[in-house]
């Protein structure tokens, strides 16, 4: 499994990208990775970031949705935007336009500073956005579509029309775990979750220790050429 990414790395810190269909538990699985040491950086959160009130990226949803987005404490009505937003496509497209720069600004960011021995971004639209090519590995977290439109109808209070229409507006879960180089299914008790995240953790500190040798290796090579 897995894709080809690129090749040209401009991080020093392992990362691996974790993402999975809408309700399948990565907020979960994020949580177990943290509670071991793992910095995470949530994109979901930085969602929320670059459109708190007072900042150019509410604005600029303001000027693209109207003023209906709004609470009446002024802070983003998120359900209000997303009934919006996946109504079409085009209205998807634009919204991804205002958000998804800023998210990726800020998220490079956090990376820098964040260090550790690798780093989990958690990252839903992983393979929808591209920024595949900006991790090393790809960690999906799967349960089946029937599950998530449970989660999403309880836990969300979704209903049946918005949540199918969420779904269809993710990738497909085919391609979703065609792009994966890992998969974690979530439909197991808690201790085999965390059974399963804790052997994913011993590979990616396995992982993260060869490919800072073979950068360190790389550099010195580089060295060596550049005194030629």
């Amino acid at each position: 499994m897995g894709t080809t990414r690129s090749k040209l790395r401009d991080w020093s810190v392992y990362r691996v990208g974790l993402t999975g269909g809408i309700a399948s538990g990565k907020s979960t699985v994020a949580d177990r990775f943290a509670a071991l040491g793992v910095p995470v950086i949530d994109t979901d959160v930085l969602a929320r970031d670059v459109v708190a009130p007072g900042t150019p990226g509410l604005a600029a949803v303001i000027a693209a949705f109207g003023p209906d987005v709004l609470l009446p404490d002024g802070t983003l009505d998120r359900r209000r935007l997303r009934e919006l937003a996946f109504a079409t496509a085009g209205r998807r497209q634009q919204l991804e336009a205002i958000l998804h720069p800023r998210i990726r600004s800020r998220m490079e960011a956090l990376c820098a500073s964040a260090g550790g021995p690798y780093q989990l971004l958690v990252i839903p639209l992983l393979i929808e956005s591209g920024l595949e090519t900006r991790v090393d590995r790809v960690l999906v977290v799967d349960c089946s579509e029937s599950v998530q439109r449970a989660r999403l109808t309880v836990r969300d209070g979704e209903s049946a029309v918005s949540a199918d229409r969420v779904l269809a507006a993710q990738v497909d879960r085919a391609t979703r775990l065609s792009r994966a180089d890992d998969v974690l299914v979530n439909d197991g008790s808690r201790d085999e979750l965390q059974g399963l995240i804790s052997a994913l953790h011993a590979n990616y500190l396995r992982f993260a220790v060869d490919r800072a040798a073979g950068r360190a290796a790389g550099l010195k090579q580089d060295g060596v050429r550049d005194m030629e």
